[in-house]
């Protein structure tokens, strides 16, 4: 794991790379679970970035690219979507899904959100789904998406509000942590899952970053799924941050932590399926 205390952030971008590129197969899988439960503010997310038919449109952290082609449908034919990620395994999925969805105006381009390696003031839109908390400078990824746009341009970006808010979240990354025997972190730590989830944090960055007309809303959205095994398959599957804590663990040890997981999840578990509560973050600005 990357120190806690000082923060090697080449070394940190690397893992991330490589864990989403191993991630990603295993996302794009569950694409339908996570279409569902992510679909109302996903709708709220391209509301808020205003795109409409003829834009540009990029997408930052595109990953497997389920938003991607709700923006792509949204710009049209005449309009255009470029989707970045850092990991170029993800975005393989991204393009595939899009040519299978018949969208050709889609492309991807690999690139570190604080880097994007785009032109200045060349998209009339943006957005970022749960991707801005994985940033080391999560400022710097701002800084470069308001460089990108066009004056006026609107930028809309989702993410995990705190951890009393994300009570999964929490559990799954505090017991890994236990069960690994490192100490608990600051959850608000830039690059974890939670990180920009701290009242206020996210309007004062996009401040910072230049941007204007700042307004955030927050979304309760509950992630449904039959039982708790399911919602475990999801993240053993795709949750990168989690298997990274409990990767240097022996098969006895990681599964000690997984059940210990499964028995606090089993909460959420009801007549109806299992309803594991979350509570996301959108702030929309304008250049």
């Amino acid at each position: 794991m990357i120190s806690e205390r000082k923060m090697d952030t080449a070394a940190f971008k690397q893992a991330t790379r490589v864990q989403w590129d191993s991630a990603a197969a295993g996302w794009d899988r569950h694409g339908p679970e996570i279409r569902a439960w992510l679909r109302v503010p996903t709708d709220a997310m391209l509301k808020m970035a205003g795109i409409s038919a003829g834009q540009t449109v990029l997408d930052v952290a595109a990953g497997a690219g389920d938003q991607t082609l709700d923006i792509a449908e949204r710009v049209g034919a005449e309009g255009a979507v470029v989707a970045t990620d850092i990991s170029e395994g993800i975005l393989t999925h991204a393009l595939g899904n899009a040519a299978r969805a018949g969208h050709a105006n889609v492309r991807t381009h690999p690139a570190d959100a604080e880097d994007l390696g785009l032109e200045d003031a060349s998209f009339d839109a943006a957005v970022c789904r749960l991707g801005l908390m994985f940033l080391p400078d999560p400022l710097a990824g701002l800084k470069e998406i308001h460089r990108v746009l066009k004056p006026g341009g609107r930028f809309c970006g989702m993410v995990f509000a705190g951890p009393d808010m994300n009570p999964c979240l929490r559990i799954l990354m505090s017991t890994a942590m236990r069960h690994a025997g490192l100490a608990p972190r600051d959850p608000f730590q830039p690059g974890g899952l939670v990180s920009l989830g701290k009242p206020g944090l996210m309007d004062g960055l996009m401040q910072r970053a230049g941007f204007r007309s700042i307004a955030t809303t927050r979304m309760e959205v509950a992630f449904r799924l039959p039982r708790t095994a399911d919602y475990l398959t999801f993240i053993r599957d795709s949750a990168g941050p989690v298997l990274q804590i409990l990767a240097p663990l022996d098969e006895a040890a990681r599964a000690a932590a997984w059940a210990d997981i499964a028995a606090q999840l089993d909460f959420y578990q009801v007549e109806d399926g299992w309803i594991g509560p979350n509570t996301l973050l959108l702030t929309a600005g304008r250049k």
